[in-house]
């Protein structure tokens, strides 16, 4: 049995496969609809946190592939505190498919999955979210036709999404170029596993304070939210650290001039992104929120239906 904690987890050749699935199922539902792979499945969610893409994006893929998935907010599950995680894995194990959880501790997943008798799918944890970057990767390929020769700058925090991007970049073959202000730049055991995975693919990793240097030349300028769910108290600290880290029109002037810009969402406007890019001709972040559907669609249809990828 498999489960998707993250991206880090795959081989190449099964990130790939994913990503060849997810394009086939979104033009089979382009042409009149996907085939029931998951007729009579059924998956658990459980959400300790708020969302829109990922609640209803797994929701409407369960529902296109013949499945139907059940909403579990933090105060129905109390997970972790009114029932311990592993009860709550062992519990809704018996009951369900598969478990797609959305949580804050990491830790909380990697429970999940080590006691639950069904796959287990990372919605997003303080560490990591998988889902994301193959959405991610899913428009990177289509825009691009491809990931080699590219490289991709991220900058902001980094965070969960960029943890993600540093994996699933370096998993393909992409350069990857990440730019975060002191103190804010991913985690030492983070970037080394991922030049462990550029190593292996030949591509490039960058962590620099400077976010002109590593967007120059870039093929894909991203960014993310500076303070996330769960660190609020930080958030007056943090606004007064970013700024010059927010992508707006100068910044994009220095990547590629068909440079594509993109967001995971929600986005702070007017903090780490400027309107005139985010609505701009060079931003996709919304082709992007449409392909979180097919990825997940794909991983669904991998991990509950037996699909072969890879």
């Amino acid at each position: 049995m498999r489960h998707l904690l993250s991206i880090a987890d795959l081989e190449p050749q099964e990130l790939r496969g994913i990503l060849e699935l997810a394009r086939e199922l979104k033009a089979e539902w382009q042409a009149g609809g996907n085939r029931p792979l998951l007729a009579g499945k059924a998956l658990g969610m459980i959400f300790q946190k708020p969302s829109l893409r990922t609640r209803v994006s797994f929701e409407v893929a369960m529902l296109h592939l013949g499945g139907w998935a059940l909403y579990l907010s933090r105060s129905e599950v109390g997970l972790g505190t009114r029932e311990s995680v592993p009860d709550v894995a062992r519990v809704l194990g018996r009951y369900v498919d598969g478990i797609v959880a959305r949580v804050f501790a990491h830790t909380d997943i990697e429970a999940l999955a080590a006691y639950s008798p069904v796959p287990v799918i990372n919605g997003l944890s303080d560490h990591s979210h998988p889902c994301q970057a193959l959405a991610d990767l899913l428009t990177i390929a289509e825009k691009k036709e491809g990931f080699e020769r590219l490289k991709l700058a991220y900058v902001g925090d980094g965070n969960n999404v960029c943890t993600s991007l540093l994996f699933a970049a370096t998993k393909v073959g992409m350069d990857i170029g990440v730019a975060s202000p002191e103190g804010y730049a991913p985690s030492a055991e983070v970037v080394e596993k991922a030049q462990e995975f550029a190593a292996q693919s030949g591509s490039r990793v960058t962590i620099t304070t400077d976010p002109l240097a590593a967007v120059r030349e870039a093929d894909i300028l991203y960014t993310d939210a500076w303070t996330s769910m769960g660190q609020e108290e930080e958030a007056e600290t943090r606004l007064n650290v970013f700024p010059p880290y927010q992508v707006n029109a100068a910044m994009l002037a220095q990547a590629k001039g068909d440079a594509m810009v993109m967001h995971c969402l929600p986005a702070h406007r007017g903090q780490e992104i400027a309107d005139e890019v985010a609505d701009g001709p060079q931003s996709v972040i919304f082709d992007q929120a449409e392909n979180r559907l097919h990825a997940q669609k794909a991983v669904l249809a991998w991990l509950l239906g037996k699909e072969r990828v890879g």
